[in-house]
């Protein structure tokens, strides 16, 4: 598939109670270049799944053989800026998974492994999901995970991490205001299953670097990408147990 295709996915519209319902979109891959795997991505608090973040990653992933799949929540569907009660925003992450296992995206998702996650809050919700009931999901990757409300390293959100029993990807930036790498080590060295922690050397809560950085930020990106993408065809190739992996 060319990038030209990837960046035309397709919409899906995905009933989400009787009188409410989100757009979803899929990103597909062509079948000769497919990892085997679904990935579920789902945007933050402040912005909604058109976001030049959450589109260059979906798209830069199913360039990389990653069907990817987005979606609205149902406040952003709407249109409001602030975002929904944790148990509607669960439910919403969870009638998506189950649109995905029906083959509403793709016919054949059954034979797929299906890893979730999602930028900041979408991943925090997918989390949350995985935490209560993580039948059938085969990973979770996380991009910037919220640990904690900015300048409240007190208020930690990582209590139901030990619940996941799938393997755990945390993309975070070492200027990340929500959690620092040095902050999620001693967590994740706790969990366990396998979790990868991919430090983005002055990245913010977005990957996003300072101009006097190394590396220009199109090469963070893909530095991104390719390591998202690298673990994730490696779920798909290993067994129940995932990549064999830990933080450092």
């Amino acid at each position: 598939m060319s990038r030209a295709e990837a960046e035309r996915p397709d919409r899906i519209r995905v009933d989400i109670t009787p009188s409410e319902h989100v757009t979803a979109l899929a990103y597909r891959v062509a079948a000769r270049g497919h990892a085997g795997v679904t990935l579920i991505l789902a945007h933050g608090a402040g912005a909604n799944q058109t976001s030049g973040f959450m589109v260059r990653f979906a798209t830069a992933l199913a360039a990389r053989g990653i069907d990817t799949v987005t979606f609205n929540f149902v406040y952003s569907e709407e249109g409001k800026r602030l975002p929904d009660r944790n148990d509607k925003l669960e439910s919403c992450y969870r009638q998506i998974i189950d649109a995905v296992r029906s083959g509403k995206f793709h016919q054949d998702a059954v034979r797929r492994k299906l890893v979730i996650g999602g930028k900041s809050m979408g991943g925090r919700i997918a989390s949350q999901v995985a935490a209560k009931n993580g039948d059938g999901i085969a990973g979770l990757v996380f991009l910037g995970y919220p640990l904690h409300p900015p300048g409240r390293p007190d208020k930690l959100r990582s209590k139901h991490l030990p619940d996941i029993r799938a393997p755990m990807l945390f993309v975070q930036g070492s200027r990340d205001a929500f959690g620092t790498p040095d902050e999620l080590r001693p967590i994740l060295r706790e969990l366990k299953v396998p979790a990868d922690l991919c430090l983005v050397e002055d990245g913010d809560h977005s990957f996003k670097v300072p101009k006097r950085s190394a590396k220009s930020q199109d090469q963070v990106y893909d530095f991104v990408l390719d390591e998202i993408a690298r673990w994730v065809v490696a779920l798909g190739k290993a067994g129940s147990n995932g990549p064999h992996a830990s933080a450092p």
